[in-house]
């Protein structure tokens, strides 16, 4: 089993953007076979994410749904048309973002995520933002939001409003905002997301801010406001072997996620 965080070894500070798309569909590629926490018993397809590969903005949700978790695509129901539509306000179309989650699998029922498997993912969220290079990450609804920002204060008081933040290995403007499903029945609530999508072209426009120093450590999660049980009594982890065949229907490959 190659060891957690072995892309941030092998990206290093000068890295081209052919060689940053090459490191990006090997952690494609391992992550479509993860096995490292429960929730890979009962997938049907890994979710790793879509999108440019050199994206400037990207999008990260809480996990993926019924739907995405079928097709091994986020945001691919009602509301990924109408994140689609917002994108589109601004003049940006889905190929022009990265779309990702916080977690990579469905958890069972759509619940929310447990700290373990949000732990164990963690690393391939690391890896996608060190290697697609975002300036601007734009959190979609309450449970993501807490989550990169290490804080549990809630959507209806943050949203709308930027921020720098160091996320993993790199620093962006981070931008919480509604989550569209949220907003496909609340007209007040598509307002307000409409309103803060507006403001995405001016905070790109600021540019990247200032990166920390490159570590190959990452810090544990901010998991003290997170529901469900805590590590310490997390199923045992998987054992290291090769992982299980993959189930049909098959997991999108690299060009269907626009990756490459």
């Amino acid at each position: 089993m190659v060891p957690r965080f072995w892309w941030l070894v092998s990206i290093g500070p000068m890295k081209t953007a052919s060689e940053r798309r090459e490191l990006l569909k090997a952690v494609y590629q391992e992550g479509r076979v993860c096995v490292e926490c429960p929730l890979h018993e009962t997938r049907t397809n890994v979710v790793f994410g879509s999108g440019n590969a050199d994206a400037e903005l990207m999008f990260i949700g809480e996990a993926p749904g019924a739907n995405e978790d079928l097709q091994g695509l986020p945001f691919v129901g009602q509301a990924g048309k109408l994140l689609e539509k917002l994108l589109g306000e601004i003049g940006l179309e889905r190929g022009d973002v990265f779309i990702a989650n916080t977690l990579m699998c469905r958890p069972p029922g759509n619940r929310d995520p447990y700290p373990h498997e949000l732990e164990a993912c963690q690393h391939y969220l690391f890896a996608k933002l060190e290697l697609i290079q975002p300036t601007m990450i734009c959190t979609l609804g309450n449970f993501a939001t807490k989550l990169l920002r290490g804080e549990p204060t809630g959507i209806s008081r943050i949203h709308g409003q930027a921020e720098v933040r160091t996320i993993g290995p790199r620093a962006v403007r981070l931008y919480p905002l509604y989550h569209p499903a949220a907003a496909l029945y609340t007209p007040s609530t598509l307002e307000m997301l409409q309103a803060d999508f507006l403001r995405i072209p001016e905070i790109l426009r600021m540019g990247p801010p200032d990166q920390p120093e490159p570590s190959l450590e990452a810090p544990p999660p901010e998991d003290s406001w997170l529901e469900g049980p805590p590590p310490e009594d997390a199923p045992p982890a998987a054992p290291q072997e090769p992982p299980p065949a993959v189930r049909d229907p098959p997991p999108a490959d690299s060009e269907q996620l626009g990756l490459f």
